[in-house]
C-alpha cells in the first residue's frame, strides 16, 4: 500500500470518530488530567527527598507532604481507569455505527448483490475487520494528543529547573516517532495484506464447510483439504510478519527512550562530580532538580511508548479500513427513503416491462431487453435453462437488482418507489426457506395479525399440521438458527404457509419445490396452485408438467423471452418450449 493510500485511509478513520467524539475528549482530558497528577506525584516525591536527605527535616513534619503523595497515587489509579473506560466507550459506539452503516448498505443493495461473495468474507468484514478498530479508537487517538500534552506538560515544569534536562528530553524526543513511522508503514501494509488473506480464508472454509458431501461424493476431501491446509499456512505466515514488524517498532521505542534517559542521568551525574556546570541558572545543581528530572524523564517518554504500543492498533485500522472503506466505495449507492414514493395500490396490480434489461449493481447486462404484461390475477410459469436469466428477472421485480429501460407498477416506475412499500405487496417463495424468527409461530406471522381459524386452514393447506404435533410446544416451538429443528420438506412448508399468510398482491415463486422429496413437494405445490388464483403470480420452474393449467407460460433463453403465450399454443409451435418437452421425455425414457 502507497504512502497517498495509506493518508487516504487515515482520514477515513478520522472521519468516523464522530461517532464517539464526546468519549474521545473525555478520554483525552482525563489522560492529560493525570499527566499534572504525575507532575505533582514527581514534584513532591523529589521535594520529599530534598529535605529528607539534603535539609535533614523530621519526618513528622512532612506528614502532609506523604499524604498528599499518598493521594496522588489513589487518584492517578482513578483517572487513568475512567480514561480506559471513557476509550473503551468511544471505540465501541463507533464500531456500532460502523457495523450499521454495512448492515445498511448490504439490507439495501439485497441478496442478489450478496451473493457475489462468500458468507465468510461478509462475516470478516462485519466481525474481524471492525473489530480491529477498536484499539485505534480506544487508545491510540486519544494517546496521539497526550503524546503532545504530556511531554509539553512536563517540559513547562522542568525547564524552570534546569534547562539542560529538558533540553536533553527536547531534541531526543523527535527521534522516537520518526522511526515508529519508518516502521509503521511496513507494519500497515503487512496488516492489509493479513485482511486479505484472512478473508479469503473465511470465504473458503465456510465455502466447504457448505458443500462438505459435493466434495465427498467427487472425492475431493482430500484435494480441499490441502488446498485449506496451505490458505492457512500463508495466513500464518503474513500473521508472524506482522507480529514481527509490531516487536521491531517497540525495541526502536525503547532504545531511543532508555536512551534519553541515560543521557539526563549523566548529565546529573557528572554535574554532581562537579565535571559539569551548567543548565542551573547559576543556583547551583541540586537534589531536587536531579530527582524532579529523573523521576519524570520515563513519564516523558511513557505516552509515545505507550504510542507505540498501540501503534499497531493503528496498522490493524489501515488494513481493515482499507477493505471497508473499498466495500462502502464499490457497493453502489441506493435510493434513499426521502427520494423514492410510497407505493399505494388502488387497483389490482398490474406490471409492464418496456426494453427491460437487468444489470448488475456494476452495470454489467444480465439479460436482454425484455418485453411483457403481467395481468392481475393472471397465473405465469416462467421456463428455461439454467443460466438463461430468469432469476435475474426474479430479482428485479424483488427490488434487489438494477435495470435499464422501463418497469411499470401500475404506472408507477419501480426504480422510483420505496423497495420496502413494495415489497409489502409482495409474497416470495425460494428453493430455500428463510426462518430467521425465534419460534415457528413468530416465523409464520412475521407480524401480521391473522386469526386462528385462517392460521389453522393455511397450516393445512400447506401441510404444516402433519409435522406439527411431533414438535414439542407446537406453534411456539423454538426453533435453531435458521430453522434448525425442521428438515428442508418441513421448513419449505412453513415458508408456504408464511407466503400465503400474508396479504399480497404479487406472489414470486422460485422454484419451490425444488430439492423436496415427492410428498413435501405434492403438498406445497397443492397449497401454491390454490394461492396462485387468489392473486397474481410468477413462478421459475423446471417441471413441466400440469403447465396446461396455467394462464401463461414464459419461456426464457439466453437473457431473452423468446416466447410467450398459453401452453397449448406455444406447445403446438415449433419452439423451445416444444424441444425441451422431447427433451424431457428422452431423459424420462
Amino acid at each position: 500500500m502507497n504512502k497517498s493510500r495509506q493518508q487516504e485511509l487515515l482520514r477515513w478513520l478520522r472521519q468516523q470518530r464522530h461517532h464517539g467524539a464526546r468519549s474521545l475528549r473525555v478520554a483525552s482530558l482525563l489522560g492529560f488530567a493525570g499527566a499534572l497528577v504525575i507532575i505533582a506525584q514527581a514534584w513532591l516525591l523529589a521535594s520529599l527527598l530534598q529535605n529528607l536527605i539534603v535539609a535533614q527535616q523530621p519526618r513528622a513534619t512532612l506528614l502532609n507532604d506523604f499524604l498528599l503523595l499518598l493521594l496522588c497515587f489513589v487518584l492517578r489509579a482513578g483517572l487513568h481507569y475512567a480514561r480506559e473506560m471513557a476509550g473503551h466507550r468511544a471505540g465501541v459506539a463507533i464500531r456500532r455505527a460502523l457495523r450499521q452503516q454495512v448492515l445498511d448498505r448490504l439490507s439495501a443493495l439485497g441478496p442478489a448483490w450478496i451473493q457475489g461473495k462468500p458468507a465468510g468474507s461478509w462475516a470478516t468484514l462485519l466481525l474481524e475487520q471492525i473489530e480491529e478498530m477498536q484499539e485505534y479508537y480506544a487508545r491510540y487517538l486519544p494517546q496521539m494528543s497526550l503524546a503532545v500534552l504530556i511531554p509539553l506538560a512536563i517540559l513547562i515544569a522542568l525547564f524552570p529547573i534546569n534547562w539542560a534536562a529538558g533540553l536533553i528530553l527536547l531534541v531526543t524526543a523527535p527521534l522516537i516517532p520518526l522511526f515508529m513511522a519508518m516502521v509503521g508503514m511496513g507494519a500497515a501494509d503487512a496488516n492489509r495484506r493479513n485482511f486479505l488473506a484472512l478473508a479469503r480464508l473465511s470465504g473458503d472454509f465456510y465455502d466447504r464447510l457448505r458443500g462438505r458431501e459435493t466434495l465427498r461424493l467427487f472425492h475431493r476431501a482430500a484435494a480441499e483439504e490441502q488446498a485449506l491446509a496451505n490458505s492457512t499456512t500463508d495466513f500464518r505466515q503474513r500473521t508472524m510478519e506482522v507480529l514481527r514488524l509490531a516487536f521491531l517498532s517497540s525495541a526502536v521505542l525503547e532504545f531511543f527512550a532508555s536512551l534519553a534517559i541515560a543521557v539526563v542521568a549523566v548529565y546529573f551525574g557528572f554535574s554532581y562530580l562537579g565535571e559539569l556546570n551548567f543548565g542551573h541558572y547559576s543556583t547551583g545543581v541540586t537534589l531536587f532538580a536531579g530527582f524532579l528530572a529523573l523521576i519524570l524523564a520515563p513519564e516523558f517518554f511513557q505516552p509515545l511508548r505507550d504510542l507505540g504500543t498501540f501503534y499497531h492498533a493503528k496498522a490493524q485500522a489501515i488494513g481493515g479500513a482499507d477493505a471497508l472503506d473499498q466495500f462502502l466505495r464499490e457497493s453502489p449507492d441506493t435510493v434513499t427513503e426521502q427520494d423514492s414514493t410510497v407505493l399505494s395500490l388502488a387497483a389490482p396490480l398490474v406490471i409492464q416491462a418496456k426494453n427491460l434489461v437487468v444489470v448488475t449493481a456494476r452495470g454489467e447486462a444480465l439479460s436482454q431487453p425484455l418485453n411483457f404484461t403481467l395481468a392481475a390475477g393472471k397465473r405465469v410459469a416462467l421456463v428455461g435453462q439454467s443460466g438463461a436469466g430468469k432469476t435475474a428477472l426474479m430479482n428485479v421485480l424483488l427490488g434487489f437488482l438494477p435495470y435499464q429501460g422501463s418497469l411499470w407498477i401500475n404506472g408507477q416506475e419501480l426504480r422510483e418507489i420505496n423497495r420496502d412499500s413494495w415489497q409489502h405487496h409482495l409474497a416470495w417463495v425460494g428453493q430455500n426457506p428463510h426462518l430467521p424468527a425465534l419460534t415457528l409461530r413468530e416465523n409464520l406471522l412475521l407480524n401480521n395479525h391473522v386469526d386462528d381459524v385462517t392460521l389453522k386452514a393455511v397450516l393445512q393447506k400447506a401441510g404444516v399440521t402433519e409435522f406439527l404435533d411431533r414438535l414439542p410446544q407446537g406453534l411456539d416451538t423454538v426453533l435453531g438458527d435458521g430453522g434448525i429443528g425442521l428438515s428442508v420438506g418441513q421448513a419449505q412448508r412453513v415458508a408456504v404457509a408464511r407466503a400465503l399468510l400474508k396479504p399480497a398482491q404479487l406472489l414470486l415463486l422460485d422454484e419451490p419445490g425444488s430439492g423436496l422429496d415427492s410428498q413435501s413437494e405434492q403438498h406445497v405445490i397443492n397449497a401454491l396452485h390454490e394461492a396462485a388464483t387468489q392473486q397474481t403470480t410468477l413462478m421459475i420452474t423446471h417441471q413441466l408438467n400440469d403447465l396446461e393449467n396455467w394462464d401463461e407460460v414464459w419461456v426464457m433463453q439466453a437473457g431473452q423471452l423468446i416466447q410467450q403465450g398459453h401452453w397449448q399454443q406455444l406447445i403446438a409451435q415449433d419452439g423451445p418450449l416444444r424441444q425441451m418437452v422431447k427433451h424431457r421425455l428422452k431423459e424420462i425414457a
